[in-house]
């Protein structure tokens, strides 16, 4: 059997998946704790690497209508339609996704950006047996809203007892942009007012032990992905290196609506993804598919992301 997928299958689907905004249901909040421990989280997805124990956070999905000139900039329309249909997928939405990740090093539970700050972020953390006032560090990869977002709650410190991490050249950036540019004013809004806590890092600089900063500059003036390594075994946060599954992975030279720089985005994605294929190294990337982990392979002149299923699960 063939299954067309169209605009209206996609929406309808979405709606079965987990929103930032979604409560859990009357029947979830009434179950017995014995019951809530056999159910399968729907937020959030542990793995092992090394001593280090991997959780990936869904903040929130939607889905977005004319993805093409979001990922498809300078591709045609039969090249758009083509790389599309190769892949299973529809030319005229996306599903988004957005997932921080918990790195729990044995010392401290660091996390990596805080999602959208519409209480997602708390939701997946709850699942896991946590509370914002756990984490110890929070690393932001950068400063773009649905990285940001939940830094605060109802205008009020959301990581408390954390302190903060991000790279220098792009904190230097934002913060030097005038009064008015929407970015800088929300870094103004929900980062710069915990400075006494925030520390800076350049390119190959240290979060702590076995976690370290890489420079992938052009989504954003000073983006960072973070490479984790441990027991021998590493995985890379790509953070926003590529920004769709499909589209950013076979056409890595297609420009990204989002991306400020995109000569030098496209540069670090096809440098980036090429060692991530030729090292087998494993990656989560903020905006892929939940769980938002997987693999990198070459295929023609560009890549293919394959989904993670049940490997370093722990």
């Amino acid at each position: 059997m063939t299954v067309k997928f169209t605009r209206r299958t996609a929406l309808t689907a979405a709606a079965a998946l987990p929103l930032a905004a979604t409560a859990r249901s009357a029947s979830a909040s009434a179950s017995t704790s014995a019951e809530l421990a056999k159910a399968p989280a729907s937020h959030t997805r542990s793995f092992k690497l090394g001593d280090f124990t991997v959780t990936t956070l869904l903040d929130g999905s939607r889905p977005v209508e004319n993805p093409q000139p979001i990922f498809g900039g300078g591709a045609s329309d039969a090249e758009f339609a083509a790389t599309s249909a190769q892949n299973f997928i529809p030319t005229d939405v996306a599903q988004f996704f957005f997932t921080p990740t918990l790195v729990d090093t044995g010392q401290e539970k660091i996390l990596f950006d805080t999602g959208l700050g519409q209480g997602g972020i708390q939701m997946a953390l709850a699942e896991v047996g946590l509370t914002p006032q756990d984490i110890d560090v929070v690393v932001l990869t950068h400063m773009h809203p649905d990285h940001i977002g939940g830094m605060t709650t109802a205008g009020a410190e959301t990581f408390s007892k954390a302190r903060y991490i991000t790279g220098r050249q792009e904190f230097d950036f934002w913060g030097s942009q005038a009064e008015g540019n929407r970015i800088g004013d929300l870094m103004a809004k929900k980062v710069t007012p915990f400075a006494e806590k925030l520390s800076f890092l350049e390119d190959g600089g240290s979060v702590a032990s076995g976690i370290s900063a890489v420079a992938s500059f052009g989504h954003t003036p000073g983006h960072m992905g973070y490479m984790l390594d441990s027991g021998g075994q590493q995985l890379m946060l790509t953070a926003d290196l590529a920004n769709h599954y499909v589209w950013s992975f076979a056409q890595p030279d297609w420009e990204v609506k989002f991306d400020m720089d995109k000569e030098a985005a496209t540069g670090a994605r096809r440098k980036i993804l090429d060692m991530l294929a030729s090292t087998r190294t494993p990656m989560i990337g903020y905006h892929m598919p939940f769980p938002a982990a997987g693999y990198v392979e070459t295929r023609g002149s560009g890549f293919r992301f394959v989904p993670v299923s049940y490997q370093m699960m722990g």
